[in-house]
């Protein structure tokens, strides 16, 4: 399967493709984002929670690494840019088959590290507010999400 690309012209749009993706997660859902810094990660991910019923306010574990929120299933929210060879000590390998849903930002500098199955999602920059959002989906879980999230509710 290849990927999926939606654009998103503003902060408010984007956040509200991660709140639809958000109500379609189940347990042990797997997402890694991708961006250079500013490009929309953590408003992503304050979407994605929003689709899960958390009402806390979200924002970036840069420094905590990793941060727990509950709602329909539980978010775990990670962001692992400043792990260098921390991450067997994290336990961030826990958190993947733990009933919830795991975000990892950054997620290629524990590449070795992740599940075989995932969804990635890649944010890049288009100007100040336009964002391109590309989703590679790799396992069958993962390209029925797609789908469902395409046809049913993005498709033109």
């Amino acid at each position: 399967m290849g990927s999926f690309e939606l654009k998103s012209n503003s902060p408010e749009e984007t956040y509200a493709i991660a709140k639809t993706l958000g109500k379609l997660l189940k347990k042990n859902d797997i997402l890694l984002l991708e961006g250079d810094l500013g490009a929309g990660k953590t408003t992503f991910t304050k979407g994605l929670a929003s689709g899960l019923d958390i009402h806390k306010n979200v924002n970036s574990p840069t420094f905590t690494i990793i941060k727990e929120y509950n709602g329909r299933l539980p978010l775990y929210h990670m962001d692992v840019y400043r792990v260098k060879d921390a991450f067997e000590d994290l336990g961030i390998d826990e958190y993947f088959y733990n009933d919830g849903v795991t975000v990892i930002e950054w997620a290629h500098i524990i590449e070795e590290q992740l599940p075989p199955e995932h969804l990635s999602v890649y944010i890049y920059r288009n100007g100040d507010d336009e964002r391109l959002l590309k989703f590679v989906p790799v396992g069958a879980r993962y390209e029925a999400l797609c789908k469902e999230l395409f046809n049913e509710n993005f498709s033109d």
